[in-house]
Formats: C-alpha cells, structure tokens, sequence
C-alpha cells in the first residue's frame, strides 16, 4: 500500500462496510485488513435489505459496530439512469436514511458516507469544488441518483449538528478497474467499452458504436487509489464538509474512446451513435481538499489503471 499506510485508531474497531462485496468495496475491506482493521462486518443484500428500516436495526444488532463505512448503492451508467431513476432514488435515500438513522440511535462512533460526483450540477465551475455543490441542479439522467445521495450529506451535517454524530461525507469521481461490472445493460463507460472492443477485435468486427458525440469529458480514478483515500479518510478525517476524490485530470470521451482500442489492439473503426445523451458536459474535480485534509494523491495514471482493468476482463471473460 502506498505511503505504507497502517491504521492507528481503527485497529481495534469493529466496521461495517456495506458493499463491502461489491466492485470498490472488496478493494478498501482488503486495504483495511492489510493495514491492520481486523474485525469487519460485510452484509450481504441476501441477510439484509438495507432499504429497510428493520433489516438496518437487526444489522446493527448482530454486528454491534463501532463505525460503518457505507457504500452500498443501485448504480449503472447512463442507460441504467434513465430506465430506473425512481428506483435509484429510493434505494440510495432509503439506505443512507435508515443507515444514519440507527447509527445516531445506537452511538456509533463514526459514519463514512461514499457519496457521487452526480451529485454535482450540470453546469458546475470546472473543475468542480465543493463549494458549488448546491449552485445548480444535476444533469438530468442521473439527477435523482445524484440527489438522493446529495441529500444524505444534508442529513450527516444535520445529525452532527443535533446529535454529534460524526458522520464525514466522501465524493469520488468516476471509478474504474478490476472487478468492475461489465454488463453492457448497467455497466459505466470504461468497462462497457472495454468490453465492445474485446469482443469486437475477436469477432473481427469492422467497427464499434460508442455512445454520443464524444464531446464530454471525464476524470476517471482508479479503484485501487479510491479505496486507500476512503481508508485514510476513515483514519484522519473528522470534518462536517464533503471532500471530493479524484485525480484532476480530465479526458474526452473521444480521446478515451481511442485510448482504449489502441490498448486492446482493435483496429476497426469508431461510429458515434449521436442519438443516444452525452451526459453532462465536462466532470474534473478541485481534490485540493483531500490533499490538505488526509494527505490524498492518485498514484495510478489512467493509461496504467486502463492496461490493468483490460488484463484482469480478459483474463475474467475466458473463464
């Protein structure tokens, strides 16, 4: 782990970490066992249905946590968004809600919510700082993703304020990686293009559509580096402000679009399907405050992060 980073205060915690099976959260619970967090509590949505009030209860019952990292979400990329956007907002509202909730009745002694960068506005200042969080409405596919999330920042600084629950509040940029979901009906644009071009330069395809005009752009960071500043967010920060997590640097979609077939051999042609949405337009993060806060860098550079998510899908696809 970068830095050699070990725990000094959550050695002797018990943590729940929600999604801890998931894409991201199986990276930080390896990350926290490795710097030494030795009793931590995944829940799997078979035990437990965090949308309800009970489950959370019986959950926080069972494991009787001292701190809960929270990042299980119903997430998907912009197709996704726009099929289940009622869906989205209430299972990310109704978790984070009934997760703060029993937090604040059983004292736990800390919450870490991981929330979006969706949940900034359409037209934010780039890049985007979080001041401007609430100078603007979200872009309109995943806007009530990104507002229910949004809100949950509202409740942790109204929690803190009233019954001083420390509860600190992460944004992290748009993720990628190994282990990541490669289903072209849910998946976000890295893996969704991984995969098209995988399987077009086996099947000899003349060429791949991509979503678009390309035109948008976007910062990216890799899962591996979000699980560490979660980690040391977790250790060293005990503020009431959301911090954002990324790396500053933003990409097109056009040029990532190239990036990732030079990558993966294909050679084919690109042909941009300029009727499906581009999202918002341009998402690059100010992480100064990660930096000042918790001594947070990306050390992984997005051509290596790319080369790696590849390897492992290959790797993955052929069984």
């Amino acid at each position: 782990m970068d830095r050699g980073w070990t725990l000094t205060s959550l050695g002797d915690k018990r943590i729940v970490v929600t999604g801890g099976a998931g894409f991201l959260g199986s990276f930080l619970c390896e990350q926290l066992t490795d710097a030494g967090a030795g009793d931590l509590i995944i829940p799997r949505s078979v035990d437990y249905d965090l949308t309800e009030q009970e489950a959370v209860r019986q959950l926080y019952a069972d494991s009787k946590p001292d701190m809960v990292i929270h990042l299980a979400a119903e997430v998907g990329g912009i197709g996704a968004n726009r099929a289940n956007p009622g869906r989205y907002f209430y299972a990310n509202m109704a978790m984070g809600l009934h997760l703060i909730e029993e937090a604040r009745r059983q004292r736990i002694e800390k919450f870490v919510q991981v929330g979006t960068v969706c949940a900034y506005p359409k037209f934010a200042p780039v890049p985007f700082r979080e001041e401007d969080l609430w100078n603007g409405y979200p872009e309109e596919t995943n806007a009530p993703y990104g507002v229910a999330k949004k809100s949950l920042l509202v409740m942790l600084q109204a929690y803190r304020q009233q019954y001083d629950l420390n509860g600190i509040y992460l944004l992290p940029v748009n993720l990628y990686g190994p282990r990541d979901n490669f289903d072209l009906e849910s998946s976000h644009v890295i893996p969704a293009l991984i995969r098209k071009f995988i399987t077009a330069r086996d099947e000899r395809s003349p060429e791949v559509v991509a979503w678009g005009t390309g035109s948008a752009s976007r910062e990216f960071l890799y899962v591996e580096d979000a699980a560490r500043a979660i980690l040391m967010a977790t250790e060293a920060y005990d503020g009431d402000q959301p911090v954002n997590v990324g790396t500053s640097h933003e990409i097109a979609i056009r040029d990532l679009v190239e990036l990732i077939a030079k990558l993966t051999g294909y050679e084919g042609r690109v042909r941009w399907d300029t009727s499906k949405p581009d999202g918002q337009p341009r998402r690059k993060l100010d992480t100064s405050r990660a930096a000042k806060l918790f001594e947070f860098e990306a050390a992984t550079t997005l051509e290596e992060g790319l080369a790696k998510t590849i390897t492992w899908w290959e790797d993955h696809s052929r069984g």
